[in-house]
């Protein structure tokens, strides 16, 4: 990663550092603390930055709304935790796990609230329109939550869908920080709309890439335990043409283990990734990425700037594509 984007993570992290640092009571900001400061790709303020600087602008300006970005995204994972009860997130345990389900539910919502103040530092002239974007992508990642909470209890979740949700749960976050530095920098309207559809697309192919992961990945680069979204039945792309692609018996089967009570997990995982495997579904999904990734670049290169001034963010776009957690 060239000079640039490091001095961007490195100004990121230091004012990740000072968020809520001296803030009480202990009980409220220690899990705001713990889940900010166990890292993680910091990749959508870093977008933020990007796209400013990509349009002229001092970076400076987009650090305190690609803050919000980051509180809200964090804020969304530990009521995303707590609700599929996950046990490890980055590696580490999360929040409920740690403390307890209230815990993560009002520390959670001490989050949101942090990030909109961080919101108000945005030059005047400019906050409607970024309290707009910022409000729309809030709402659009309940709805992707409620979603993909709906599809738990459905066999019949078609792609359409499952794409359609995870457009609004992740990749509106990733075009709305783009957006949003656009803006910052008064990048013309045009242009800001066309990096949010490129974040919107790299963000599809990032929540794909990161359905593989959990089937294929390193459980030790990865950060989570491998097979998580197989235990929760979670209807992931994989999982979606599993049921569409198998033959009857291999479905019958593949239904059991779905609705099956404390299976043991072991095997169940071992089960569904060697169906996985027999119908040749990674390569099926890799290319579904490799669609999407596409897509964006052509975004991208669609964008009135300088060819030189996309090279970051192309960088960027390349190593979450080919990135193993």
């Amino acid at each position: 990663m060239n000079h640039k984007i490091s001095l961007f993570e490195k100004k990121i992290g230091d004012a990740i550092g000072e968020v809520v640092l001296r803030e009480k009571p202990e009980s409220l900001f220690d899990p705001v603390r713990y889940i900010l400061s166990i890292g993680g790709k910091r990749l959508r303020p870093l977008l933020t930055l990007l796209a400013a600087d990509m349009f002229g602008a001092d970076p400076e300006v987009a650090v305190e709304p690609a803050l919000a970005v980051e509180i809200f995204h964090n804020f969304s994972l530990l009521h995303d935790d707590l609700m599929d009860q996950a046990d490890m997130r980055r590696g580490m345990p999360t929040v409920h796990r740690k403390w307890n389900a209230n815990s993560a539910i009002l520390s959670g919502d001490a989050m949101m609230i942090e990030s909109y103040r961080h919101l108000l530092n945005v030059p005047p002239h400019l906050l409607p329109q970024v309290l707009h974007i910022f409000s729309d992508m809030a709402m659009d990642i309940c709805k992707g939550q409620q979603y993909d909470m709906d599809f738990e209890s459905r066999l019949n979740v078609n792609e359409e869908e499952y794409l359609e949700m995870i457009r609004l749960k992740t990749a509106v976050l990733l075009g709305s920080a783009l957006k949003i530095g656009a803006i910052l920098a008064e990048a013309p309207p045009a242009d800001a709309d066309l990096l949010y559809r490129y974040g919107v697309h790299i963000g599809i192919a990032f929540q794909l890439k990161d359905d593989l992961l959990d089937v294929y990945g390193d459980p030790i680069t990865f950060g989570k335990k491998i097979g998580g979204d197989i235990l929760a039945n979670k209807k992931t792309y994989l999982l979606i043409k599993a049921l569409q692609n198998a033959d009857e018996t291999q479905r019958a089967a593949l239904e059991q283990w779905i609705v099956a009570v404390n299976p043991d997990p072991l095997e169940k995982i071992a089960f569904v990734k060697n169906l996985y495997d027999q119908l040749n579904l990674k390569q099926l999904a890799e290319n579904l990425i490799e669609k999407y990734y596409l897509a964006s670049l052509d975004l991208l290169s669609s964008l009135k700037v300088a060819d030189d001034r996309k090279m970051d963010l192309l960088r960027l776009s390349e190593k979450l594509m080919y990135r193993e957690k």
